[in-house]
């Protein structure tokens, strides 16, 4: 029962979460061409630093664990990036086009925030502290995000797509 214990479910989550952030990379350069506003393009170029970063820790977390950094496809990021892509050609060229790529970016954030979060309980669980401060940092710049994007949405981008 080795193979099903926690720290297996650990390093599935951690391929589950590697596959996501390689899906994240394509897509925000996408998400950012979309934007109508500069500020949700920079905040799109930002995250995408970030994203980066954060593959970079994923890897550091495989080599912690002895493993090979690899991915298994993640259905719910498809999912919620296929969304985010129904929305830029539903909404394109209109003034509610920025409100919905924020919501379908939040859809993201949200999922990344579960994700981290929970990895960071079961590396604690599993006393990987070098693991969870990787991860800690990961997740920390997904709640920045997160509301970073609220922000923007309260204060610009909604009451420009109310008007």
């Amino acid at each position: 029962m080795a193979d099903k214990d926690l720290h297996a479910l650990f390093l599935h989550q951690l391929k589950d979460t590697y596959f996501a952030e390689q899906q994240i990379l394509k897509a925000l350069p996408k998400m950012a061409q979309a934007a109508k506003s500069d500020d949700l393009r920079g905040a799109f170029g930002v995250h995408l630093e970030e994203t980066r970063k954060q593959v970079e820790r994923l890897e550091q977390v495989f080599k912690i664990l002895g493993e090979k950094p690899q991915g298994v496809e993640c259905k719910a990021i498809l999912g919620i990036i296929a969304e985010g892509d129904e929305v830029v050609e539903e909404f394109e060229g209109g003034s509610a086009l920025d409100a919905g790529l924020i919501a379908a970016a939040q859809a993201v954030e949200h999922y990344e925030i579960t994700r981290y979060g929970t990895m960071l309980a079961w590396a604690k669980q599993l006393g990987l502290s070098e693991v969870e401060e990787l991860i800690k940092a990961t997740l920390v710049e997904e709640e920045n995000t997160d509301e970073l994007l609220s922000e923007l949405a309260e204060d610009a981008v909604n009451p420009a797509a109310a008007a």
